[in-house]
């Protein structure tokens, strides 16, 4: 598809970009107060590249789209991409279509790291805005390798030992965040509602915190793509091509793993992101990583900020956490999947 469909590809990406834009547009227009997406546009366009503008403004709309909306949405379009991403890399390391970073209790790893340092910082009186990704990072490839060290068998990673054993972790780590919650005494409300998953209240603090980890994880992502694509038709051959499998999935683990983890510390939990995306993605491109890691970013971010805006408008003038709304979507599709796996192996 890569070589022979380039011009498809291209326009492929081009529709899917500008679906991006009109849904950020529609993201940043929305709320309890309604702006019309050409003033968003016209208000975009007076104060982008000269922040000093705004100060002193007396233009309430102004300060409303970049004190709060704009930051919200794209913190929303970059999550979304990068759980898609991550999920894409699980998919393809383990083969395996149900492997995602919440399925496969990764997610629940790094909550648990961004719970530990959210507490930590303030029962401690620590400054740890910018560890919490880092916090995150760490339990998210701790919890990883143990998933995968337990599913290991004989060389391989079988679908259901996987899955049984990313539950059993996810199990765990379930457990050890409420008994965080359960010791966070009058922060339990907010650990909650955080927990849930959403970008209410998220603002340039928390996409500076987000980009560094963000960043580097894609991009070492990004530079293996041969890499997966080999690895796509086992790792015995792909050892043949003179690849050095075992070293690539560490690093590829590491990368999504860290992505995960500066996904999850800024967004809360919101499942299934990195289950849909990849996988439908890849029905439409095929399985070259150099086709659909790109499309995996972009249709994850329309993905997310769709579901913010869904959660907004759902109960309106009530929010409800984003994780609500991708979890009613991705169970249903989770449970395909898994019926689809059953029948292909009995």
């Amino acid at each position: 598809m890569y070589g022979s469909s380039k011009i498809n590809y291209r326009l492929t990406i081009l529709v899917l970009t500008a679906a991006l834009g009109a849904f950020m547009i529609l993201g940043v227009a929305m709320g309890a107060v309604w702006i019309k997406p050409g003033e968003v546009l016209t208000i975009l366009y007076r104060h982008w590249g000269d922040p000093a503008s705004l100060v002193g403004s007396l233009y309430t709309h102004d300060l409303i789209i970049f004190t709060i909306r704009l930051p919200r949405v794209l913190l929303a379009a970059l999550v979304g991409a990068g759980l898609a991403l991550s999920g894409a890399v699980f998919q393809g390391l383990f083969r395996n279509p149900m492997a995602d970073p919440y399925v496969i209790g990764v997610s629940s790893g790094a909550a648990l790291g961004a719970v530990t340092a959210i507490l930590a910082q303030r029962m401690l009186n620590l400054s740890l805005t910018y560890g919490v990704p880092g916090f995150a990072f760490i339990l998210a490839i701790l919890t990883i390798m143990v998933v995968y060290r337990l599913a290991k068998s004989g060389g391989k990673v079988p679908v259901m030992t996987l899955l049984l054993a990313g539950i059993a972790v996810n199990s765990l780590l379930s457990a050890l965040v409420s008994l965080c919650m359960y010791y966070s005494g009058s922060d339990m409300h907010q650990l909650v509602f955080w927990l849930m998953g959403g970008f209410s209240g998220r603002g340039w603090n928390h996409l500076a915190m987000f980009l560094p980890y963000a960043v580097l994880g894609s991009l070492i992502i990004l530079v293996y793509t041969r890499e997966l694509n080999a690895m796509l038709i086992g790792e015995e051959p792909a050892q043949h091509l003179g690849i050095n499998v075992e070293q690539v999935k560490f690093r590829l683990l590491i990368a999504a793993a860290l992505l995960t983890g500066a996904c999850v510390s800024v967004s809360g939990l919101i499942a299934f992101v990195g289950l849909i995306v990849p996988h439908m993605v890849r029905l439409i491109s095929g399985p070259d990583h150099r086709v659909l890691l790109p499309l995996v970013v972009i249709t994850g971010a329309i993905f997310m900020v769709a579901a913010d805006i869904t959660a907004r408008v759902l109960i309106a003038p009530e929010e409800l956490p984003v994780g609500i709304v991708t979890a009613l979507v991705g169970a249903p599709f989770f449970i395909y999947l898994l019926k689809r796996q059953k029948r292909a192996l009995f």
